[in-house]
């Protein structure tokens, strides 16, 4: 059996960089291997305070949520206009693309086949989904309407989600985040710095399955609410979703099966940053400058501890006492590959 199916990684996920002139209706190309069209991609400003904003194709190119606070669905025309083949159309907004030469980072995520599943004629799940799915990369986007009761929805990957984030669209809620290194029993909020909580309402205390998710009664389960769900599976050679606790020697190497292309980590427990830290292999792009930008605030990219982690190519090192790799403390991450640490012919991937 081969290593890995994806040999080419930049055919479901990108990070693409540029620099903002203003413009409304200025396409964006990305730059892979691969053309990729994408359904998920997240938005931030490098240069200044500005909004992490997260688009998805499911609900439509100009309607938008933010990561760093639990704010409803917005709509503007002038921030993501449109989907392309091999990119986005963006407008002239500040958040996307600043008149002043402001630098952009955009992470793109490729789902593509949509889906609709009628709970009552399939005897799947208890509520209606649709959305958009790629099996072969493990991940889905997912809408479904609240109904205040316990319930649970189709995700379309065939096998079950390593990872979930959950967004109410009709109102000010947290981001609801399933991992499963912490289980059912427990979730963290994607727009805050908390550790897990133990509250078992998030996931009604239920793992998800190969094909619904489970959505408690938590305050978020509005009934009639808009719900979004962003679902991981693990591929491997292509996504890892794990857990591990810092140490406080040089040890801390973590094996991911693959050159990482995009890497987030989150504290789950208290002291430390606990900050979401992302990082990816275009900021800077090599050993061992790697800055940080964090989900849960809109601030300018960090560039305090550049040498805090190192993206391998099988993996990531923990360097300094920072976000990620402060000792004693639990974490969570997810990562993407850039390159398989050896691919389905047997070809190893080289460091940065």
């Amino acid at each position: 059996m081969a290593y890995t199916a994806i040999d080419d990684p930049s055919a479901f996920f990108q990070t693409v960089l540029w620099q903002g002139n203003g413009s409304s209706g200025r396409a964006i190309t990305l730059g892979g291997n691969s053309d990729l069209q994408p359904d998920l991609v997240w938005f931030k400003d490098k240069t200044d305070t500005e909004a992490n904003k997260l688009f998805d194709s499911v609900r439509g190119a100009t309607k938008s949520v933010r990561s760093q606070d639990g704010s409803a669905e917005a709509t503007n025309t002038e921030d993501l206009q449109a989907f392309s083949s091999d990119g986005f159309t963006v407008g002239s907004n500040g958040s996307v693309n600043k008149s002043n030469g402001d630098r952009y980072v955009a992470w793109n995520w490729k789902a593509g086949t949509s889906f609709t599943n009628d709970a009552s004629g399939t005897g799947i799940g208890t509520v209606d989904s649709a959305g958009s799915v790629n099996t072969d990369a493990g991940f889905s986007i997912t809408k479904f309407t609240a109904d205040g009761n316990n319930l649970t929805a189709a995700h379309g990957l065939g096998v079950a989600p390593t990872m979930i984030w959950t967004k109410n669209l009709s109102i000010s809620k947290n981001w609801s985040v399933y991992h499963s290194s912490l289980g059912a029993g427990k979730s963290i909020f994607l727009n805050v710095t908390d550790v897990a909580d133990t509250d078992n309402t998030y996931w009604n205390n239920t793992a998800p399955t190969s094909t619904t998710l489970s959505y408690g009664t938590w305050s978020g389960n509005n009934n009639g609410n808009e719900i979004i769900a962003y679902c991981f599976a693990e591929k491997q050679g292509y996504s890892k979703f794990g857990g591990y606790v810092a140490n406080s020697d040089s040890s801390n190497f973590l094996y991911t099966g693959f050159k990482p292309a995009f890497l987030m980590v989150k504290q789950t427990d208290s002291g430390g940053n606990q900050n979401w830290g992302m990082f990816d292999n275009k900021r800077i792009g090599f050993n061992p400058s790697n800055y940080f930008l964090y989900a849960n605030t809109s601030a300018a990219e960090d560039t305090s501890n550049a040498a805090s982690i190192d993206l391998l190519s099988n993996g990531f090192q923990l360097r300094a006492n920072t976000v990620g790799s402060n000792p004693t403390k639990s974490y969570i991450y997810m990562a993407f590959a850039e390159n398989p640490f050896v691919t389905s012919t047997g070809v190893p991937a080289t460091a940065r």
